[in-house]
């Protein structure tokens, strides 16, 4: 397939915020419905493996859409709505020796009989065919976690293995709007997994253990997997090669979208803040051990932020350092650190448009094995829109 080149050229300068990241969107593959994310199994293959909402994982190799899908779990999915949902395949993770063990994981929404429950959140491991290496086993699925979900919205749904090891799960509140679940809400209540990022070890013949590490283990009333909390729907997160930082998009209410880096054990604050800003109570929130986002803009610029990758590919080098993300409208944006002020700048990335809109909507990014980043992207809706598009940034 031919790719759609941008002639461009890079516009920097550090001491500006503002300054556009003039950069190439390079089409990779298209035809996938409702593509949700893209990873890859860090193998040697160079494969990339594109989750589709609807249930089905399919394979990139050489730019080209393997005919047959790799897996499809849609039998095992809670109904997706026509127009808009935010259940199905939401998250897959390959264990850090993919090669030798065969074992990827997954977060899908599936159906629940528990009683005021819309449905459940699984997170289960499954193994590549022995035998096809283009061919999960549906039959060697074994649940490694089960969430009750009580409204059909902010599900979360990132997997990804920490340098460490451990499996990060991020979970959004719960659903519905304002984290309207009890007196404190999911994200401040740390009796629940909702409105938290989890970190646990799948190393074991169990469905997993708590790491010793973990910064709530033994503390009544607290879930131990719990890493890190304050979250409203973390819509994507990822670990930067180099530092190891852990940068999540946490999607807003009402007024702001931020990013994150998480820390162990930290207090992100919603519902008591939305971005930098009071929101339950709306003026004078106790702040107290709190922790802000690097980054925020309003609903002015975007509705919906999108988490992305810090590039540390070796195509690119004078990238190196910028955390590449978006906004589910169509625009790019990128941070870079400033050892100037110590915080982070925000600048737009143009792709060759008027503005920094891409044709579509951004669903999500993803990473290859050698760091280049993706974006992952969609023109229409529906079960029968094969209108998703991958595309890779460059110069």
């Amino acid at each position: 397939m031919k790719p759609h080149l941008f002639l461009l050229l890079l516009i920097f300068s550090s001491s500006s915020a503002q300054t556009p990241l003039r950069l190439r969107m390079t089409e990779i593959a298209r035809g996938f419905t409702s593509p949700i994310g893209l990873v890859s199994p860090a193998d040697g293959s160079n494969k990339l493996f594109v989750m589709e909402q609807g249930g089905k994982v399919k394979i990139i190799a050489e730019n080209k859409v393997l005919p047959r899908p790799f897996m499809d779990i849609s039998s095992k999915l809670d109904g997706l709505n026509v127009a808009y949902s935010e259940k199905g395949l939401l998250g897959m993770a390959f264990h850090p020796d993919y090669k030798k063990n065969g074992l990827f994981y997954v977060y899908y929404s599936a159906k629940t009989k528990e009683k005021g429950m819309d449905h459940k959140s699984v997170i289960s491991s499954f193994r590549v065919s022995p035998n096809d290496p283009n061919l999960a086993l549906l039959e060697s699925e074994q649940i490694i976690m089960e969430i009750p979900q009580p409204e059909s919205n902010h599900n979360g749904g990132q997997l990804a293995f920490g340098p460490e090891g451990y499996l990060y799960i991020g979970l959004g509140d719960g659903g519905g709007a304002g984290d309207d679940h009890g007196e404190e809400g999911n994200g401040q209540n740390m009796n629940t997994r909702l409105g938290k990022i989890l970190r646990i070890d799948v190393n074991h013949e169990k469905p997993y253990e708590v790491p010793s590490d973990n910064p709530f283990v033994n503390l009544s009333n607290i879930k131990p997997e719990i890493w890190a909390s304050g979250l409203r729907n973390p819509w994507r997160f990822s670990f930067d090669r180099a530092t190891q930082n852990l940068f999540c998009a946490d999607v807003g209410q009402n007024k702001y979208e931020e990013i994150n880096i998480i820390r162990k054990g930290k207090n992100y604050g919603w519902r008591i803040m939305e971005g930098n800003h009071c929101y339950n109570p709306a003026q004078d929130c106790n702040q107290r051990n709190l922790t802000l986002p690097i980054s925020e803009y309003d609903h002015t610029e975007g509705i919906s932020v999108i988490g992305g990758y810090v590039y540390r590919g070796l195509e690119f080098p004078s990238l190196h350092g910028y955390y590449l993300f978006g906004d589910w409208n169509g625009k790019l944006w990128y941070l870079e650190y400033s050892e100037v002020s110590k915080e982070w700048d925000r600048g737009p990335i143009f792709t060759g448009r008027d503005n920094n809109e891409i044709d579509g909507k951004i669903n999500s990014f993803g990473e290859d094995e050698a760091g280049n980043v993706y974006v992952v992207t969609q023109k229409l809706f529906g079960p029968k829109s094969p209108t998703g598009v991958i595309y890779k940034l460059g110069y």
